[in-house]
């Protein structure tokens, strides 16, 4: 089997999370500028194989788009140009962050260490990948 890849996009930083070849866990695996978001893809994808893409989509309460909304509208046509045979699948990414913190402090980490917004995003992808993963139908 192939990696799923997740994606919390953001106008800076990117962070980036991926199952396991069974797709049983789901790991953080690092952030990235968001300027080398397609170069970094690239070299990843020719080093493991990756089935999907999961990239969160930001909304709000009320499922109206944010101002991150077309950022990662973008990035998903970025996505499909640069990927054109994967699959790219969006899914809500509300709450991802205060989960990220809300863990980053059950894990103990210190307070300098919770402020690093690197972390945080790494995090955020690697909840949303693990929700996605828990949902029945894939």
């Amino acid at each position: 089997m192939a990696r799923i890849l997740c994606i919390d996009y953001g106008g800076k930083r990117t962070g980036i999370a991926v199952t396991d070849p069974l797709q049983i866990i789901a790991t953080g695996l690092t952030t990235i500028d968001t300027k080398d978001f397609i170069k970094f893809l690239k070299d990843y994808f020719s080093k493991e194989q990756v089935e999907k893409i999961i990239i969160g989509m930001p909304l709000n309460m009320d499922d109206s788009a944010t101002h991150a909304t077309p950022l990662v509208e973008n990035a998903i046509k970025q996505l499909r140009k640069h990927f054109p045979n994967m699959p790219v699948e969006t899914v809500d990414e509300r709450f991802t962050s205060k989960m990220a913190k809300d863990a980053m402090l059950e894990m103990g980490l210190k307070k300098k260490q919770r402020r690093d917004k690197k972390l945080v995003d790494e995090i955020a992808a690697t909840i949303m990948l693990q929700e996605y993963m828990g949902r029945s139908t894939r």
